[in-house]
């Protein structure tokens, strides 16, 4: 009796360890907007919500990204402002350059009308970006 008792309490204690993991992992604000009627002013908050995944496409001329999450088959158009940064694992800014398909990432977004904008990306391993230096040599004969 004293081992079942054990037991449900081990079993409890766990379930509320992984229960208060999985809400530790997930970031997410509620948007609430709301107007005084006495004052006329309007408060906006905003919504931030986190995905991980891998990027699954990126071109540097268009202003969204595919981005597949982990628990969605399917790649959904995630788009970008001037004001979205890019982060590496050790929270150092990264240029736009560094993106490449198949990146695990985290991107934190919020729902902007019908469009999902991007806040930030945080990249899971450290970005490598090829610097391609061209050299001429000229030679002059006297």
């Amino acid at each position: 009796m004293k081992q079942t008792r054990l037991v449900k309490i081990l079993a409890g204690g766990a379930a509320c360890a992984a229960a208060f993991g999985i809400a530790l992992a997930q970031e997410t604000t509620t948007t609430t907007t709301t107007r005084d009627p006495v004052t006329a002013t309007t408060t906006t908050e905003s919504a931030t919500t986190t995905s991980t995944g891998t990027i699954a496409a990126y071109t540097p001329d268009s202003d969204y990204i595919m981005f597949r999450s982990s628990t969605a088959p399917a790649p959904v158009r995630y788009y970008y402002t001037k004001d979205t940064t890019i982060l590496d694992p050790e929270g150092h800014t990264v240029a736009w350059s560094a993106i490449r398909p198949d990146m695990p990432a985290t991107v934190y977004y919020t729902n902007v009308g019908d469009r999902v904008v991007v806040r930030k990306v945080v990249l899971s391993q450290p970005a490598t970006v090829y610097e391609k230096k061209e050299t001429t040599t000229t030679t002059t004969k006297p």
